[in-house]
């Protein structure tokens, strides 16, 4: 598992799909997986924002430190973890379709040590599923 691409066409403007996946607060309302979010900087939106995200995974909690990366308003937002040897690049884009919004998340897995990259194949399927799951809880959350 080196890159994944999953997109959503949400039945809801632009700007309220951006702010779900780049509002850290309304993200982890909108996902119920995510359990705790804890700011690690005095920025709590956009570009420089680092917080610590808590989520229950197979009845056990794991956490995670994300920075924001890359944000340009109502287009794209980039979050980049460094966890368990791995660098997680993940990059939400937004763009108008036909009165909707499609989101399309890139995600990046990337190390260059023996065992992380083994424990990612392996587990590969498992981070699509939930990777979905959150598209999944996103749109709903917009459409309400």
């Amino acid at each position: 598992m080196s890159r994944m691409i999953v997109t959503r066409t949400i039945k809801a403007p632009v700007e309220v799909v951006f702010k779900t996946v780049s509002d850290i607060n309304q993200f982890s309302q909108a996902v119920p997986h995510i359990v705790k979010v804890e700011f690690l900087s005095d920025v709590k939106y956009g570009a420089g924002t680092r917080f610590r995200e808590t989520r229950l995974m197979k009845g056990k909690e794991d956490t995670t430190e994300l920075e924001v990366k890359e944000f340009v308003e109502n287009d794209r937002i980039r979050m980049v973890a460094d966890s368990h040897g791995t660098v997680w690049d993940s990059l939400f884009v937004v763009k108008p379709e036909n009165g909707q919004t499609s989101l399309t998340l890139t995600m990046d897995a990337k190390t260059d040590k023996l065992i992380p990259k083994i424990i990612n194949f392996m587990i590969g399927g498992m981070i699509k599923k939930a990777v979905e799951q959150d598209m999944d809880a996103v749109k709903t959350f917009c459409e309400k």
